[in-house]
């Protein structure tokens, strides 16, 4: 997840020294179609899905995934698959360092009871942000099982989690930033590598 912070990003299409485009658009929508394929033929369709965005950008992702699973799937409808908002802030094991944190609002349409539920992020990193989500989700009820959709997956894990649908593995060195801007929240959809000494971007974690 990234977490907004007080440093400027770079303006929508342009580009500051020592980052790149990665993926585009174009390219971020094949993504998001091929992993809601890889979650209805994981799940034998969509019946008992339930997608959690984790603020703030796997909000707007798992919406996008909901529209492609409807899309994908004959004789569903457009918001046929419950998807909701999913905040980890208070189960987050960084609050001590990161006392300002805002919290923000959990909105899940149906119970998680008994449900598959898909957590949807958009960078995987150190797993931090997910185990989070693991323990807030816990709190909400009894999942069947869930399973874990991002659309970077950058790796330098930090614990033994691991994503069931990836849009793009893309390895990187530990102190480069993956930068994932969407329509939704920054005006532009691009996913950015940024390099030392290039923009400064959001903490991922």
């Amino acid at each position: 997840m990234s977490v907004p912070g007080s440093a400027p990003v770079p303006p929508p299409g342009g580009e500051t020294p020592g980052d790149r485009v990665v993926l585009d658009a174009e390219d971020i929508s094949r993504a998001l179609t091929r992993m809601a394929h890889q979650i209805l033929e994981a799940n034998r369709g969509a019946d008992g899905l339930v997608l959690a965005g984790i603020p703030s950008r796997g909000v707007p992702l798992a919406h996008r995934l909901a529209a492609a699973i409807a899309a994908a799937e004959p004789g569903s409808g457009a918001g046929s698959v419950p998807t909701g908002a999913l905040d980890v802030t208070m189960y987050r094991d960084d609050l001590r360092s990161q006392p300002t944190r805002a919290v923000g609002p959990t909105r899940l349409p149906v119970s998680v009871d008994g449900a598959v539920v898909v957590l949807v992020d958009d960078v995987l990193f150190s797993g931090r942000t997910v185990r989070a989500a693991l323990d807030a989700l816990g709190d909400l009820g009894r999942p069947r099982a869930v399973r874990l959709a991002v659309l970077v997956d950058r790796g330098h894990r930090q614990l033994p989690i691991r994503a069931d649908h990836v849009g793009k593995n893309l390895p990187t060195a530990a102190d480069e930033r993956v930068l994932v801007r969407l329509a939704e929240t920054d005006g532009v959809n691009e996913v950015r590598i940024v390099r030392p000494g290039g923009a400064p971007t959001r903490r991922e974690v």
